[in-house]
């Protein structure tokens, strides 16, 4: 499987492709990343280096893709960070250009536009890219919950608002939907949900909450599932993979107390969880 994954790109730590591309080779991917910025480290840090990159260059790079005459044997592509909705709309085009050359590949979009606590964190105009522009031509969409309320323009305080903003999700184009970092109502307070639905159905797959908080995570999970999804055609399936992975990496970073997450020194996860989380069945779509 070859996978195209736009993205930021750090030179130290693991965020966007630097915690996309490695996860996604060790389970025998082949990745042609794409990075939309390119910093020393995540901004998380305060401080950095580094400089954001423009549509222009995106476009070159798919083009010298597509010269190779390689772009037919791309199975997908996955995006994160944009950086501006300019670079979103050149990722939009690398989509246009590789379903034209696979009309089977899929779009995953993960909408990185904030999160519980932080509220919106990118650029004014990408919040409003996601919506209008990539979640209506999407396959596959991962948000967090925080995202999952943006997106939807509602609150998922309990379980049934989750999953009715699911649907109002499905509604606006996407076939496969992740919530990551969910906690509702309904969630014990030592555990963390993760929601996912196609037109099989919908799953969830509970874990216990780590006390951690590390860039990345999300980055790598949406990598996993989009990888797992399309390799199996089951969310449940898919979900159960990607959780069960990003959990017993987490685990390892809490024992070794980084502040990074310790994608390399724990990669048997990625590929044999120590602890698998099944995922639970919660009915049709609406």
């Amino acid at each position: 499987m070859n996978l195209m994954s736009i993205q930021s790109q750090v030179a130290y730590g693991h965020v966007g492709n630097a915690a996309a591309v490695f996860p996604l080779q060790r389970l025998g991917i082949e990745v042609w990343p794409i990075n939309t910025v390119q910093f020393s480290n995540h901004t998380g840090y305060g401080k950095w280096t580094g400089r954001v990159f423009d549509g222009d260059m995106i476009r070159e790079l798919v083009q010298g893709i597509t010269d190779c005459g390689v772009l037919g044997e791309c199975h997908g592509v996955l995006s994160g960070y944009a950086g501006s909705a300019e670079i979103g709309n050149a990722i939009l085009d690398a989509v246009s250009h590789v379903k034209v050359a696979n009309p089977s590949a899929q779009y995953c979009c993960d909408p990185v536009i904030g999160d519980v606590g932080q509220g919106v964190f990118v650029r004014q105009g990408v919040p409003e890219f996601f919506r209008a522009k990539a979640i209506p031509v999407a396959d596959v969409v991962t948000p967090n919950q925080f995202e999952l309320d943006y997106l939807t323009g509602g609150e998922s305080r309990t379980l049934a608002q989750a999953l009715s903003a699911i649907d109002k999700l499905h509604a606006m184009g996407p076939r496969a939907i992740m919530v990551t970092s969910l906690q509702t109502e309904d969630t014990p307070e030592n555990a963390i949900d993760l929601l996912a639905s196609d037109e099989q159905g919908r799953v969830r797959v509970r874990t216990p909450k780590l006390p951690i908080s590390v860039n990345g995570a999300g980055d790598a999970i949406a990598a996993l599932f989009f990888a797992h999804y399309l390799r199996d055609g089951n969310v449940g399936s898919a979900l159960s993979k990607a959780a069960s992975s990003i959990f017993g990496v987490l685990s390892k970073t809490v024992e070794a107390g980084s502040r990074e997450i310790l994608l390399v020194a724990a990669q048997e996860e990625i590929v044999a969880p120590g602890q698998v989380f099944a995922a639970e069945p919660l009915g049709a779509s609406a």
